[in-house]
């Protein structure tokens, strides 16, 4: 395991700087763009606007509109119209433009996104990628805040990635453009503004996870925008004697469960943290491998900090539905410490 990310630096160019998820991303799309003829970005205006998040901001101007361009209000189409592309040798990347968004289009990546390459005994390969803009953390309304990573988890087919800081959110985004295989790009809404250093000659390795922060106490498991939530709590729980460690899973699917259980060995207790509903979801499957993986390491059973099993909240209790750091804290001090009984009275 490292703290940095893993991994394969390239030397041609590299640029070092400070700045946001948002223009993370947007680098990573016009760098494929440039290198990549085969390269197309498109989704509901992602053009002239620039996306609703400013993703795409200065594509179209840059690179033209062959290369960067808007379509109908129709999520399926988008997606069958680049699952052809894909099939013909192409490279699309496109916009569900909100969560709830791409659920129109669902059955189209069910049934041929996922299984194309099965379905034609890997003859026609996928070379796809669905940039989903998801979760809460931003006051949106009723379709516009969702966490629908397990739908796409579950679907055997698809790789699911999801960065939480801006050096992921370039060097994910890169990785995923490259695959032959098609990816569900989950970009937490909530981080798009936070900023950080990014090194363009950095690529992540997609399947693996990240050690955000070294601990030896407890191993706190997250991903998306509750990684900086569970290092919030990790920095009160310093304050208070305790040493956590924090994984960003970041990989859904694939899932690395060598970072993860060698981290889960190493401290004997794990609390698992995710935005979504908890029931049938992403937090339980990251549970039930912990369980099945480090169950003789164990000092006390894995935590879950999920969001509530209701339809998301309005933007008025969104503070109510999101996990936090005190729920996490809670959650740590819940485990059983035979060591120091003071925690057990938070």
């Amino acid at each position: 395991m490292t703290i940095t990310h893993d991994d394969i630096r390239l030397d041609e160019h590299p640029v070092v700087g400070t700045m946001t998820m948002a223009a993370a991303l947007n680098r990573a799309l016009a760098d494929a763009i440039q290198e990549n003829p085969e390269v197309v970005v498109f989704g509901e205006d992602v053009g002239a606007l620039g996306g609703v998040f400013r993703i795409t901001d200065g594509l179209t101007e840059r690179f033209g509109e062959d290369r960067c361009f808007d379509t109908p209000l129709a999520e399926s189409g988008i997606v069958g119209a680049a699952v052809g592309m894909a099939m013909n040798g192409m490279r699309p990347v496109i916009e569900m433009q909100f969560d709830a968004f791409a659920l129109p289009a669902f059955e189209q990546v069910v049934s041929h996104v996922a299984k194309l390459a099965n379905r034609t005994r890997g003859s026609l390969r996928m070379p796809l990628v669905i940039r989903i803009p998801f979760g809460g953390g931003i006051g949106g309304v009723e379709h516009h805040c969702d966490s629908s990573e397990a739908h796409y988890a579950h679907t055997p087919g698809l790789t699911v990635v999801s960065p939480s800081t801006p050096q992921d959110a370039y060097s994910l985004l890169r990785a995923a453009i490259a695959s032959p295989d098609p990816v569900i790009f989950l970009e937490p809404k909530k981080l798009y503004w936070s900023k950080g250093e990014v090194d363009t000659s950095i690529t992540a390795e997609i399947g693996t996870a990240r050690v955000a922060r070294e601990g030896s106490d407890v191993t706190v498991l997250a991903y998306a925008a509750m990684v900086p939530v569970a290092l919030e709590a990790a920095e009160i729980a310093a304050s208070e004697g305790r040493s956590v460690q924090v994984i960003d899973v970041r990989s859904l699917s694939p899932f690395d469960d060598a970072t993860v259980t060698a981290a889960v060995r190493s401290t004997g207790r794990a609390v698992v943290v995710a935005e979504a509903p908890g029931y049938a979801s992403v937090a339980s499957e990251i549970q039930a491998r912990v369980f099945e993986r480090c169950f003789e390491y164990l000092e006390a059973p894995v935590r879950r900090v999920t969001g509530f099993d209701t339809p998301y909240a309005p933007p008025k209790l969104e503070h109510w539905y999101l996990p936090d750091a005190d729920r996490i804290l809670d959650a740590i001090d819940s485990l059983h410490w035979d060591d120091d009984a003071e925690g057990a009275g938070r």
